[in-house]
């Protein structure tokens, strides 16, 4: 199992946490760092301005969870002085879980996002890539081309730009050039597994890199209107298998004009169909219904439809209206229960069956044994760091898919322990890696900020400076 830490690029070994010894000759926008060392000059840090680009807003719970554990490494770092710019996709949503103050400031992202993440990029002093999947077009290639343009944005401003614990996938041969140009002028990436930075610098990807652990590791459920404990329902069965399905066959969603409304997911991005991938879809729900009903005729457990971002509803409720056991599932959006939530239906799980990478990120503190139905390069790196890879994930366009499902199933339901110790070995493992996010965070602001100072000053700005330092600082 393959879990170092890869330090390329000119960066020592930290001995600790607070000196890391960043190298300086990586270029960085003067912005935040001017402003900090003029302000440093008068005794005090001026605030900065961090922009957190990401799929906020878009009822996602590890979206959700990412971006709690962020605001928090943000605010640790930085000060609770400094402004923390956000863009929403529904403002609305977002407030669900992130209340507006004086320094954290919610702003609307429109799906013709290009205007808006230029005037944001310049604005701030710090832009921020807090997605777990940038570097990937799985779900669309529409949002690998906001973090791409926000990195361009920041870069063509002279601003400072960081990927922050991201991954890297699949892409097309097009978006990976434009992937591979935007990643090199970022001035560091932090990648949550090593294989997302092995990946890119197989590409071609030269720019600073660092491997931690996801962020939503270290999210720390707040007090939840839902608590399964407390629920009838999950006490009425013999334990709750968790099934969080993707429709693969929907994806990519795309960019059209027009199109069926019931194919729009937000204009102008459209689930990809046709008559093939329907059918497909309808495969994928009938094993499901079969899986579900097994479950729940042979070994009494109740089922949890788990819906890690609300585009998972249509697949679940069209399994919730086949099976034949209707009393016996239930459906858990993240549309009407937030991360806090959703996390603690997770680590009440028997076990855990997930095509979303975050639900297994989330039940793992509580050692839940889960299977991947995988179709991309995120839990299949996940599973790969547990050991379990070989043993329990699962391509989702198998042949014996649900033949495979079954028998995996039926081993870990009658003897869990040996998975359930993998799952939180991990776990610890990846909670020592995930604290060295907030440290490089650290790191990257204050030892770019002591580089800066070091520069010459133009002629100008080094005569005020003098001027200010002749009146005392004034």
């Amino acid at each position: 199992m393959k879990m170092e830490i890869q330090r390329p690029g000119g960066f020592p070994k930290p001995a600790r946490a607070v000196n890391m010894g960043i190298s300086p000759t990586v270029a960085i926008g003067l912005t935040m760092t001017e402003a900090a060392a003029d302000g440093a000059g008068k005794g005090q840090a001026k605030a900065m301005n961090v922009l957190l680009v990401g799929y906020n807003g878009a009822n996602n719970t590890g979206a959700e969870a990412r971006l709690v554990a962020v605001i928090e490494d943000v605010r640790t770092v930085l000060g609770p002085e400094a402004m923390i710019t956000i863009p929403a996709l529904n403002m609305d949503n977002l407030k669900r879980y992130v209340k507006e103050t004086p320094t954290t400031r919610i702003v609307y992202l429109p799906t013709i996002f290009w205007p808006t993440l230029w005037r944001l990029s310049r604005k701030a002093d710090l832009v921020m890539l807090v997605e777990g999947s940038t570097y990937i077009d799985t779900y669309s290639s529409g949002l690998l081309k906001a973090y791409l343009w926000s990195t361009r944005c920041a870069k063509n401003a002279d601003k400072a730009c960081l990927a922050y614990a991201v991954d890297a996938g699949e892409m097309s041969p097009g978006n990976k050039r434009d992937a591979i140009r935007e990643a090199n002028r970022t001035d560091l990436i932090i990648t949550r597994t090593q294989g997302a930075a092995d990946l890119l610098r197989k590409i071609g990807v030269k720019a600073p890199m660092r491997v931690t652990a996801d962020t939503a590791l270290a999210f720390e459920p707040g007090k939840s209107g839902y608590d399964p404990s407390k629920d009838p329902w999950w006490a009425s069965s013999k334990g709750v298998v968790g099934l969080a399905m993707v429709d693969f066959h929907r994806l990519p969603v795309v960019v059209k004009l027009w199109g069926p409304a019931r194919d729009c997911y937000k204009w102008p991005f459209y689930y990809t169909t046709s008559k093939e991938r329907t059918r497909a879809s309808e495969r994928l729900a009938g094993g499901y219904v079969e899986q579900i009903d097994r479950l729940i005729d042979r070994h009494g457990c109740g089922i949890a439809l788990i819906c890690m971002d609300q585009m998972d509803e249509d697949m679940a409720y069209k399994v919730l209206g086949r099976t034949g056991h209707p009393d016996k599932v239930r459906v858990f959006s993240s549309r009407n229960y937030n991360a806090s939530e959703m996390t603690l239906v997770l680590r009440n799980l028997k076990v855990l069956v997930t095509s979303r990478y975050h639900a297994a990120v989330l039940a793992m503190e509580a050692g839940i044994p889960t299977i991947a139905v995988g179709h991309d390069a995120r839990l299949r790196e996940l599973f790969n760091d547990m050991g379990l890879r070989e043993e329990l994930f699962l391509d989702h366009d198998r042949q014996d898919l649900f033949e495979m499902l079954k028998m995996r199933m039926e081993q870990l339901l009658s003897s869990p322990e040996r998975v359930h110790e993998a799952v939180l070995k991990c776990h610890r493992t990846y909670m020592e890696r995930v604290k060295l996010n907030r440290e490089l965070l650290h790191d990257f602001v204050f030892g770019y900020m002591e580089a800066v100072k070091a520069r010459p000053k133009p002629a100008g700005q080094a005569s005020r400076a003098r001027a200010r330092a002749h009146d005392g600082g004034a």
